[in-house]
């Protein structure tokens, strides 16, 4: 059994998943939660997801081997400063979040000795929903896992963290820190800040009900992540500002020749532009679907 007791600090969607996932291949043993609101501990508890849970992090992780912060970003530094005294000498120490850089900022800052066997994480998978009664066993299935390994991190501590998300099903790979955030800005974090502007731009326009009203299946799937939870995507834009701020510059120059494409009648550049979107988005699809379609 590689996990003897895990900690999970944030039982929601993510956490609640990995601990599903982890009991159905009986990997672990047993599971405690922290969180601030015991009515949806009690709740994670009735679900099966966790056997107990503390509303302190000193007593959620105190004879945990695997530690796991589920929590927003903003909390990562307060959470890991409340549970360094209480960790034992062999735990395992790792996270969810989205954007690394703070993360691991914050890790230096607070860990001191227990830093080699912190092994910053991400897993790329979700939905909409948030909590854990969404959260599903089988939520990594075929879906890649980004750890961004710190030079100071023990080989063990890397090794139990890659074999913890291989369990789950997943697709576990490396990137450094940095190369993370850039690609996540692009990849993820961007279009969720189109589909939030988007949804906010129709809903403060006049007539708003009967634009909706019209809404067709396009306008629901592009704008499908909208329905995500605001604070963790507000936190995530403040972690990854550099980054995101960068992509939406990027973003907004491809915009405007779209804009400029338009106004000038030049119908050449707009089929060009939408045709070099059609190949990239195909080819995408290919690929993604050979990795969601590839055996365990």
């Amino acid at each position: 059994m590689l996990i003897q007791r895990l900690a999970i600090i944030g039982v929601g969607l993510i956490g609640g998943s990995l601990a599903r996932a982890l009991r159905q291949k009986r990997q672990c043993r047993s599971v405690v939660g922290f969180g601030r609101n015991p009515v949806h501990l009690d709740k994670a508890v009735e679900l099966g997801v966790i056997d107990e849970y503390s509303l302190t992090v000193a007593s959620a992780v105190r004879d945990a081997d695997m530690v796991v912060l589920a929590t927003p970003l903003d909390t990562t530094s307060r959470l890991l400063q409340a549970m360094r005294n209480y960790l034992g000498r062999d735990t395992v120490i790792t996270d969810v979040g989205s954007a690394k850089g703070s993360v691991v900022e914050a890790a230096r800052n607070t860990l001191g000795d227990c830093l080699p066997r912190f092994i910053p994480g991400h897993p790329i998978a979700g939905k909409e929903q948030s909590g854990v009664e969404a959260s599903v066993a089988d939520l990594f299935d075929s879906h890649r896992v980004i750890l961004t390994p710190l030079p100071e991190n023990s080989v063990q501590a890397l090794e139990r963290v890659t074999k913890m998300w291989e369990i789950t099903g997943a697709d576990v790979v490396q990137l450094d820190v940095e190369q993370h955030d850039e690609i996540l800005a692009a990849t993820s974090h961007l279009p969720h800040m189109l589909a939030y502007a988007l949804v906010d731009c129709l809903a403060g326009m006049k007539d708003s009900d009967e634009i909706f009203r019209f809404a067709a299946g396009g306008f629901a799937d592009f704008t499908r992540i909208a329905s995500s939870d605001p604070q963790m995507w507000h936190d995530i834009c403040i972690a990854n500002r550099q980054y995101l701020l960068s992509a939406l510059n990027h973003f907004d120059q491809h915009l405007n020749n779209i804009r400029q494409a338009i106004e000038n009648d030049d119908s050449k550049s707009l089929l060009k532009i939408f045709t070099r979107a059609k190949k990239a988005r195909d080819q995408f699809t290919r690929s993604s679907n050979r990795h969601n379609d590839a055996p365990e």
